[in-house]
Formats: structure tokens, sequence, C-alpha cells
């Protein structure tokens, strides 16, 4: 195992900082950085699964932090909604990660699939969904739904992780009429609250390398800034292309894992 810096090659700290980059542009956007990084995290020679899950975190809430700063100063987003998401959003992310430790992410998969899916399918043919925002409700049932949001989205982002950012951007816009901007802009602000509550779980354990969490997390932070500043201008219709690639690639990347899977299955039984 390693414990830091030392014994890492300059090709792997390479891949490391490219791969942190490109997940903190996808997250700052859409989300679904994780794609990105965590698959190149396990391919760190001598990293375990846990030391993985655990540095992708701190790199992570480093680029969710600079994002959501950067669209607070830019786009304003509203946060007496956003806040107390996130504080909801943060206490589901930590009960997630508790059951990760018993409960395999793999039973979880196909159903993650079929609403990507169905997430892909409403986006694509409803291309005015996310280009202004109509509330949906007002009061204590538009507060009620997004605290809803934040828990299941925050349990699921510490169970499992890929695409959390993509699942609140458009839950927040199917579910409580924000535009694609307003959305991603609040979703940073719950994404870093959940990256928080994970990694709360996960401090205890000594699993964390901080070395290169920290060559992380600052490789995130350039690419979060730069993502989110071509959000803000840009605008909802390029946000909304770019999900659709995200959220493509997220399907068949899960679907892949599940295959994999069932295949290994058969082959040990």
């Amino acid at each position: 195992m390693i414990s830091g810096l030392e014994e890492l090659q300059l090709a792997t700290i390479i891949l490391v900082v490219v791969a942190g980059f490109a997940a903190g542009w996808v997250d700052a956007v859409v989300g679904g950085g994780g794609l990105i990084q965590l698959p190149a995290l396990l391919l760190v020679p001598g990293i375990s699964p846990v030391q993985s899950l655990a540095t992708n975190k701190m790199g992570s809430i480093f680029g969710t932090t600079t994002s959501a700063i950067t669209y607070y100063r830019r786009a304003h987003p509203d946060l007496k909604t956003a806040l107390p998401m996130a504080g909801v959003a943060l206490a589901g992310s930590f009960g997630g990660a508790i059951v990760a430790t018993v409960l395999p992410s793999e039973v979880f998969k196909p159903i993650i699939i079929a609403a990507l899916i169905a997430v892909a399918i409403f986006t694509a043919l409803r291309p005015t969904a996310g280009t202004l925002t109509k509330l949906r409700y007002t009061g204590a049932r538009h507060f009620g739904t997004a605290a809803g949001i934040g828990l299941v989205i925050g349990f699921y982002d510490g169970l499992i992780g890929p695409g959390t950012g993509s699942f609140l951007i458009i839950a927040m816009v199917a579910m409580l009429g924000y535009n694609f901007l307003a959305a991603s802009a609040k979703s940073k602000i719950v994404n870093m609250a959940t990256n928080f509550g994970a990694l709360l779980f996960f401090l205890p354990s000594g699993a964390l390398l901080w070395g290169l969490g920290l060559i992380l997390g600052l490789a995130n932070m350039a690419g979060g800034y730069l993502g989110a500043r071509m959000a803000v201008t840009k605008g909802s219709k390029f946000i909304r292309v770019v999900f659709l690639l995200v959220v493509a690639a997220l399907i068949i990347k899960l679907g892949y894992d599940v295959v994999q899977e069932n295949i290994l299955g058969n082959q040990g039984a």
C-alpha cells in the first residue's frame, strides 16, 4: 500500500493531475466527474479501493468548493433553497457511506442505469426543459421537495457516487422548475456538502492519501474554476448539451460494469 507520494512515478502523478482537471471541469458544468477521476485513481499502483474512494472525495471537495464559489459570485444562486438542501444532503451522504460498507453497490447499478436512461429521454425529448426558470412550487412544498432531493441524492453519493451532480441538476430542473444554469449553480453547493459528508466517514479510517489528495484537489480546483466560468458565460443551452453527453457516458460506463460483473459471477459459479 502507498502512504504518500514518495513511491509514485511522474507518469502516475501526471495521470492524476490530468484526470483531476478534467473531472473538475465536468463536475462544474454538469456533474459526473467521478467517471474520470475515480477510475484514474484505481490505476495508481498499490492503492486500495477504499483509499481510492476516500482520496477521490478529498479531491472532489476542492473542485466543488471552487466551482460553488465561482457560481455564487457570477450567477447568485438562491441560498434559501441551496443551503438547507445541502445540510440534508450531507446527512444523507454520511448515511450512504455507512451503508456502502455493508451493502454492495452492484445491487443498485441496474436501477441507476434505468433512471439515467429515463433522464436522457426526458431531456432529449423536451428541448425547452431547463431553458427558463418556472418554479413548480412555492413555500413549504418547494423547500420540502428540495430537501427530499438532497436526502435521496446525498445518500446515493455516499453509497455509489458517479453522476451525483447530474442527478441533482435534472431533479432540480424536472421537479423544482429551475433552468439548467440555476440548477447547476445550486447543485455545486449541495455536491460540496455530499462530498464533505462522505469524507467525514472516511477520515477516521485512515484511508485518505493526503499527498495524492492535495495534488488531485489542486487540479480539481483549476478545472472547476474554468468549468464554472464557461457554464455561466455560455448559459443553459451549453449545459444541456454537456449534460446529455455526460449522462450517455454514465449509462455506458455503468452498463459495462453490470455486464462485467455478471460475466465474472457466471465464471465463478
